[in-house]
C-alpha cells in the first residue's frame, strides 16, 4: 500500500539553464510548503519560478527576474502552491549558482 502523505526536502543550485528541479509523482499531489532561494554571492542577482502544465505547454511565471540582493534570500511563493500529478517546477536565473534552492513538499496520495 502507498503511503498516504509523504514530507520532501529538494535542494538544488539554480542555473541559467532553467532545470526542471521538481515533478509531482504519479498517484499523488503535491503541495509546495515553502519556496526558499538563498543568493550565496556578495552581488545582486534574479531568479524566475516557474509552474510547468503535465504536458508542458503551459508555463506560468510565480516570480520573473525576482531581484535579490547579495547575501539575502527570498521566498517564490507566498502561500502554499498545489501541483497535480506530472506539473513541474522550474527555475532559473541570471547566473550559475548564484542561488541555491530548497523546497519543503507534502506529496498526498490521490487513492
Amino acid at each position: 500500500m502507498a503511503a498516504l502523505n509523504i514530507f520532501r526536502t529538494v535542494t538544488a543550485s539554480v542555473t541559467t539553464a532553467g532545470a526542471i528541479i521538481y515533478t509531482a509523482p504519479a498517484e499523488y499531489s503535491s503541495i509546495i510548503l515553502t519556496a526558499q532561494l538563498a543568493n550565496v554571492t556578495t552581488t545582486s542577482g534574479t531568479f524566475t519560478f516557474s509552474h510547468i502544465s503535465a504536458d508542458e505547454l503551459v508555463t506560468t511565471e510565480l516570480a520573473k527576474d525576482f531581484l535579490v540582493a547579495g547575501n539575502d534570500s527570498s521566498t517564490a511563493t507566498t502561500g502554499k502552491l498545489v501541483l497535480e500529478t506530472g506539473q513541474k517546477i522550474r527555475v532559473s536565473a541570471n547566473a550559475d549558482n548564484k542561488f541555491k534552492l530548497v523546497l519543503s513538499i507534502l506529496e498526498s496520495s490521490n487513492a
